[in-house]
């Protein structure tokens, strides 16, 4: 999956066709709200309702914003019971933020 950048939401592989895998990744990540998310996540796994209350965001705003997530097979859950507890599926996720964290530091924040 890739992101519509006009709508801000996720749009299917026929759509985006032609956009290398890597700009889509980075597409998906072009979101603060999903950022927000991700880190959260980093810290261990959580319903819809948790990250509403932590991130202060909209229950249908953190729905389409983890639906991206999982479209890109960045974030998964499990069921339990008739709650949903979300995760990262790949902790390599944040070594990436982390890197890019530091090239904004090395870079004095240019990209701003």
């Amino acid at each position: 999956m890739a992101i519509d950048s006009e709508a801000g939401r996720c749009v299917s592989a026929d759509i985006a066709a032609g956009v290398s895998p890597a700009a889509a990744l980075f597409h998906s990540l072009a979101d603060e709200n999903r950022l927000r998310i991700v880190a959260r996540l980093a810290r261990g796994e959580a319903r819809v309702v948790d990250l509403v209350g932590e991130l202060g965001l909209a229950q249908s705003t953190v729905s389409k914003h983890l639906a991206c997530l999982r479209d890109c097979a960045l974030v998964d859950y499990r069921a339990e019971g008739r709650q949903s507890f979300y995760s990262l599926t790949r902790p390599e996720l944040m070594d990436l933020l982390a890197s890019a964290g530091q090239l904004l530091a090395a870079t004095g924040d240019a990209v701003t």
